[in-house]
């Protein structure tokens, strides 16, 4: 089990972003939550398989359909199993 946290960058925000991203990792069967960053961009922390985080990471570089994505930053880390489910943080 890994932790992938990712921050995104672009047009992000007021396009449902968070819950096309809650939907996708929610289908990969991953835990975690997404959330609004004050500076526009979109925090992602989802724990799980690796290789379900690698196809949620990919996800994250095409986003939502009205988003536009323009840089993803991405740091792997070991999993706490802390979450139990995948969520939306407001």
């Amino acid at each position: 089990m890994q932790r992938l946290t990712a921050i995104v960058h672009g047009r992000v925000q007021g396009v449902n972003f968070r819950y096309f991203t809650l939907q996708e990792a929610r289908r990969l069967g991953l835990t975690g939550w997404v959330a609004n960053r004050p500076d526009g961009t979109v925090e992602v922390v989802a724990e799980g398989p690796e290789d379900a985080l690698a196809s949620l990471e990919r996800w994250l570089h095409r986003g939502s359909p009205a988003a536009r994505v323009e840089r993803v930053e991405v740091q792997w880390s070991p999993a706490s199993g802390e979450f139990s489910r995948f969520q939306i943080r407001y």
